[in-house]
């Protein structure tokens, strides 16, 4: 290494080029740690839509903006001199991950697992069954979802799965528009959702309340809705906690908060309350083994069950809830991409803390599947930067300046990060009263943004030539620019 690294200490002193594929909260961390730790470092964000912050924009319900707000640490992380943003960059689509190991010292991959589980059983396919990534990708104006189109012309919806995801879901679907004025929920999905004659969403449990996954907060926030009853059966609310060898004090805790807002759910008469004409009704000990109906989705079947040993067991009892709409919150998975080893079991890149071969890392949804909140990925982000700090030693690659190249020579437009900026001006210039931005939800319409900002400049400059625009970052704009991989 001679005198190109520290001498004592694990702290780098040279020039290191490290690339992170993915701009949402792990990566953006990760990027923060990396500049922490070394003193001299370039870091390129590479990421498949032109917008960053991943599961910030596209997966936090819209009418969490407090939550958003991480976004701005985020941004200061993208203004640092030592950062590049390459927006509308795919992996396996417009770079390889071979191209990138050899273009960069690391390489860290934070893409999330952006695709869902999928509901295995009879007549899950049928139309009118959703999964979370899909259904939350269209309401959080995901380009990738943007025409999704899903049937809401019912008047039940079930919603599978216990976690903050099934809450967001069935809270989206409930909330008046005043409660949503001031979210950024896209105007085509509010005036789909505010016009359905929903009047009930079940959200399914396979276990008990006490082993459901949502935080006090999300839960309890459902019992302040302006036109919606939760529903509780009081039988199946156990006195306490059930005993369990190892649990922690604070899950203890967070499973005690969830029983007696449950409890307070439980105690409410929803036919004294025929104001709210809404209603959400939690069931538990019910597993799905059959979404029924002809051509599209008319009802779920679902098995009572039993918790043993902390798994659900099937008791051979059936009961069926009416519905036309299904969304199941079951689990994420990983794309298969060239090059990365994904683990068929868990749907994540195969990896040892961090670490996927030589030089390669991950980190967040794409190391350790969809767990947790939006702060832990920060500890994976440190963790990750510190075995790049021990394994790699010293630079050498060329980074930027070949990435640029390469991109050029594969006719990709990039976005930089100046050119988001002036994306999320635009949306937020477009924003009704009351709500943070008016979302662009498709590609083109974005660069489009770019475009006319470029032709006025390009008018307006001295000895312009009328018709001359200015081009964007790449050299080329792909054919079919609306085109992405999550």
């Amino acid at each position: 290494r001679g005198d190109r690294v520290a001498a004592r200490g694990s702290r780098i002193v040279m020039p290191l080029n490290v690339a992170i594929v993915g701009a949402g909260p792990s990566g953006f961390y990760t990027a923060a740690a990396l500049l922490k730790l070394v003193p001299d470092v370039h870091i390129d964000i590479i990421e498949a839509l032109p917008s960053p912050y991943g599961l910030i924009r596209g997966g936090v319900a819209p009418d969490h903006q407090s939550t958003k707000a991480v976004a701005r640490a985020f941004e200061r992380t993208a203004g640092t001199p030592q950062v590049a943003y390459f927006g509308n960059v795919a992996l396996g689509r417009d770079v390889s991950l071979d191209e990138l190991r050899e273009i960069y010292d690391a390489v860290v991959l934070a893409m999330g697992a952006p695709l869902d589980r999928r509901l295995d059983i009879p007549g899950g396919d049928k139309p009118g069954a959703y999964g979370a990534a899909a259904f939350v990708g269209w309401y959080n104006g995901h380009p990738d979802y943007s025409d999704l189109n899903p049937d809401l012309n019912t008047r039940s919806v079930c919603v599978i799965g216990n976690g903050n995801v099934a809450l967001d879901i069935a809270r989206v679907l409930v909330k008046t528009p005043r409660e949503m004025a001031s979210s950024d929920l896209p105007e085509a999905v509010a005036r789909v959702i505010h016009s359905a004659p929903i009047r009930d969403v079940y959200v399914i449990g396979r276990r008990g309340p006490a082993e459901a996954k949502f935080t006090n907060k999300e839960l309890s926030e459902l019992g302040a809705l302006e036109a919606c009853v939760p529903v509780v059966d009081a039988a199946q609310l156990p006195a306490s906690v059930p005993e369990e060898d190892g649990l922690p004090e604070r899950e203890r805790r967070r499973r005690e908060k969830n029983l007696a807002t449950f409890r307070s759910f439980a105690a409410r008469r929803p036919e004294d309350e025929k104001d709210k004409p809404r209603r959400l009704h939690f069931i538990f000990y019910a597993r799905p083994v059959e979404v029924l109906g002809g051509d599209r989705v008319e009802g779920l079947r679902l098995e009572r069950t039993r918790v043993e040993g902390g798994r659900a067991v099937g008791t051979g009892e059936t009961f069926d809830i009416p519905c036309g709409l299904i969304v199941s919150a079951i689990g994420y998975r990983m794309p298969a991409i060239a090059g990365l080893p994904i683990d068929p079991d868990t749907g994540v890149i195969r990896n040892s803390d961090g670490r996927v071969e030589k030089g390669v890392y991950t980190v967040g949804w794409a190391r350790r599947g969809p767990t947790g909140v939006i702060g832990t990925n920060k500890s994976d982000g440190d963790i990750v930067a510190r075995h790049i700090v021990e394994d790699v030693g010293q630079g050498g690659k060329p980074g930027r300046a070949a990435l640029e190249a390469l991109l050029r020579e594969h006719g990709v437009r990039w976005v930089s990060f100046a050119d988001w900026q002036r994306i999320d001006a635009a949306e937020v210039a477009a924003a009704p009263p009351g709500a943070p931005r008016r979302k662009l939800i498709r590609i083109k319409d974005m660069l489009n943004i770019l475009d006319k900002d470029d032709a006025a400049a390009a008018a307006s400059a001295p000895g312009a030539v009328p018709g001359d625009t200015a081009s964007g970052s790449g050299d080329t704009e792909r054919a079919d620019p609306s085109v992405t991989q999550s």
